[in-house]
C-alpha cells in the first residue's frame, strides 16, 4: 500500500470483484496527467462505500476500467458541522472549500449577508474542489457544497436541534471563547469581508441556537478566520479530540 500514491474519487457504486468504467475526464486525469498504465494500482472511493484497492483493466484516451480488487477502510464519516461562509475573492473561496473538507467539514454552505461581495458561485467548480481535497487529505467522504442561500432566510429556518457557533468580528480581542460547549449537530458562521451588519447581529444573537465568539484580540480574514473556527471546534467538540 506504501507505493500506492493516486487516489481517485469516483461516483460509481463500489465493491470487490466489480468492474468500473471510467469517462473521459477521469482517464485523462490517470493515463494522461498521471501516466498510469495497465497493472498500476490506485485507491478509489464514493463517499458512500469506502476506499478500495483498484487496478486498471483497460486504458485508453477517452476511456478506461478499473477492477476493484480489495476494501482497504470503511468510509470515515466527519462530525455532523456545517460550515457557513460568505464568499470572497475566487481563489479566497476555493481555500475555504479545500480547508473545510481537508479539516472535516460534514456540509459547506455559501451565504449572501448584507456585504458579501459576491452575487453567484460556481458551485460544481467549487464541488470539483471539495472532492480534490478529499483525494489529497486522504479522506473518504466529500461534503455537500450547497447552493448559496441568503443568510436571513437560513437563520429564519434554522433547524431547532443545531447549535451555531456565530464568529463575530466585533467581538475580537473580547474573551468570549468556546470552552464548554453542547454535543450535538454544529454549525460555524464566518462573515464576509465587510462584516455583518447591526441587524444581522441582532439576529444572529437573539437566535437561540448561537453561541457568539471571539476567534483572538485580531480581526482575521474570512479566509483565516474560517480555518481557525474549525481548528478551535474540533479541538473541542470535534474528531480530534
Amino acid at each position: 500500500m506504501a507505493n500506492v500514491k493516486v487516489r481517485l474519487c469516483l461516483d460509481h457504486q463500489l465493491g470487490e470483484g466489480q468492474s468500473v468504467p471510467l469517462d473521459r475526464s477521469k482517464a485523462h486525469y490517470l493515463f494522461g496527467v498521471m501516466r498510469l498504465g495497465v497493472g498500476d494500482r490506485l485507491l478509489v472511493f464514493n463517499g458512500r462505500d469506502g476506499e478500495f484497492l483498484a487496478e486498471i483493466a483497460q486504458n485508453g484516451k477517452r476511456a478506461g476500467v478499473l477492477d476493484i480488487i480489495r476494501k482497504t477502510r470503511p468510509v470515515q464519516m466527519p462530525p455532523d458541522l456545517w460550515l457557513l461562509f460568505a464568499p470572497i475573492k475566487k481563489t479566497r473561496t476555493d481555500f475555504i472549500v479545500e480547508k473545510a473538507t481537508e479539516m472535516g467539514a460534514a456540509r459547506i454552505l455559501p451565504v449572501q449577508t448584507e456585504f458579501t461581495n459576491a452575487e453567484r458561485i460556481n458551485r460544481d467548480r467549487l464541488q470539483a474542489h471539495a472532492i480534490e481535497a478529499a483525494e489529497q487529505c486522504g479522506g473518504t467522504y466529500v461534503p455537500e457544497v450547497a447552493r448559496l442561500q441568503p443568510l436571513r432566510q437560513l437563520i429564519r429556518d434554522w433547524p431547532g436541534k443545531r447549535h451555531l457557533l456565530f464568529c463575530d468580528e466585533a467581538l475580537a480581542g473580547n474573551s468570549r471563547h468556546l470552552s464548554k460547549a453542547e454535543t450535538g449537530p454544529w454549525a460555524i458562521l464566518i462573515g464576509p469581508e465587510g462584516g455583518f451588519s447591526e441587524a444581522e447581529r441582532t439576529r444572529l444573537n437573539t437566535l437561540p441556537q448561537a453561541v457568539s465568539v471571539s476567534l483572538g484580540p485580531r480581526i482575521l480574514r474570512a479566509d483565516t478566520a474560517a480555518v481557525a473556527a474549525m481548528t478551535l471546534w474540533q479541538s473541542i467538540l470535534g474528531d480530534w479530540r
